[in-house]
Parts: C-alpha cells; structure tokens; sequence
C-alpha cells in the first residue's frame, strides 16, 4: 500500500509522526500555498496536482491506493474532488476534520456565510483584522471606509488588493499575550477569522474575548459525503487498518 497524505494542517504533523512511527509506506504532499512549511515525517512532494487529470495521474503513477485527506478545512475544492476521484476510482478516503472552534462565555461571535458580508456588519471607520490569509483577501474589497489589517506568513509579492489595507506578516504560533498586545496597540475593533479549529490559532479568539473585541466568524463549508474523522489516532488507526 502507498498512502497519500495531503497535508495543510497541524494535525497532518500528528497523523505524519504516527504514519511513519508505524512505517506505513506513505507520501504527504503540500499544495505550496505557504513558502517554508513544516517539514514532515514522511517523504513530501509540494504542489498542487494541475486539476483533476493532473491528480488521477499522480495517483496512477505513484501507486496510491488510500488517501488520507488533512487538508485545511476551508480547502474544499480540493477535498471535494479528491473525495469525488477517490468514490470513482474505490480509492479507500478519509477525511480528517478537526473540531470546528465554539464560542465560550465572554465571547462576542457573530457568524457569516462568506467574506462578503463583513461589510454589512462592520461599520464605517472601524479598523478591521483579517486572521483569514491572502487567498480570499479579494472577497473583502467592499469593506470601504474601514481600516484593513490582513496577517499573512509570506511577504505580499503584489500592493494590496484594494484601498485602505495593509498588510502584517507574521508566522505562527502566536500566545495569547503576543496577540492580546498586537491588537492593542493596532487598535483593533472588529477580528474576522475563518473557523477552521485547532488550539494554535485559537489564541487570536482568546485575546479578543479579553479585550471584548468583536470577531465576525467565517462559517465552514459543507465537508464531502465520505467518512470523516475528528481524531488525530483514529486516522493513524485507519491508515494501518487499509
């Protein structure tokens, strides 16, 4: 068997550990979104795969015969094909979605369907943060008349996509405090952030709880008609299992 892991977040880190600690003949791959990933235990190919043909024709010439998706939850194009390729082709699939994040008390959430619609929410001359990375940044240029602040890892290889904006490199993780403190002193009054889950960046959210920031929380998209696990060992268990 070689297994695929197609990574994107820390919780790919785990299951690549458990994978290669049990020397299950495996691959991860990274779609190439982030310069500097993380390295991982298990030999990695960074990428994207050109489309459908361009990944049916990996799968035929690597040999993949399970594929075990760890992908951000918001990377949904690539989940959906990959979990439509795999039902076509009886590739054994599994999806690994971490536990989306829930409010807790003192929190101030208002959830949204799309960037979009943080305008009809965020009142003018409001400074907005954007913990929601670069890829979607061009969905939030009706945020007229607000002060945009949008964090990213890589420096910007292009000006700002719209007037207004700026953007903050920094590469994560970041403790509360560090975010407690950088809010501040940026004067943040609105946070919008993806709900993509996981401990690391849940620090952003505590920071804001503490200084009763408001955060407009992206709602994640439907997650394909597959099996799904929430558990970092019962995909590892999976995996041996194929």
């Amino acid at each position: 068997m070689t297994l695929l892991l197609l990574a994107g977040t820390g919780d790919a880190g785990q299951i690549a550990d458990g994978l290669a600690t049990l020397g299950i003949d495996a691959v991860a791959s990274y779609a190439g979104a982030t310069q500097r990933a993380a390295p991982m235990a298990l030999p990695t190919r960074v990428g994207g795969f050109g489309g459908q043909a361009g990944f049916e024709e990996y799968l035929n010439e690597a040999g993949i015969t399970a594929v075990l998706d760890a992908t951000h939850p918001f990377a949904d194009r690539i989940t959906q094909r990959t979990a439509a390729v795999c039902a076509a082709r009886a590739i054994p699939y599994l999806y690994h979605l971490r536990p989306a994040w829930q409010p807790e008390a003192g929190d101030d959430w208002r959830e949204i369907a799309r960037e979009e619609d943080a305008a009809a929410i965020v009142p003018i001359g409001k400074t907005v943060f954007l913990g929601t990375g670069r890829q979607t940044l061009n969905r939030f240029a009706n945020l007229v008349g607000r002060h945009v602040i949008c964090r990213q890892i890589d420096p910007p290889t292009a000006p700002f996509p719209f007037e207004g904006g700026e953007f903050l490199i920094g590469r994560p993780p970041f403790s509360v405090g560090h975010e407690r403190e950088l809010f501040a002193a940026l004067g943040i009054d609105w946070i919008v952030v993806k709900n993509a889950g996981g401990d690391a960046s849940r620090t952003k959210l505590t920071a804001a709880r503490a200084l009763r920031i408001p955060v407009l929380m992206i709602r994640r998209p439907a997650p394909p008609n597959a099996p799904i696990t929430d558990n970092v060992q019962a995909a590892v268990d999976w995996a041996r299992a194929q």
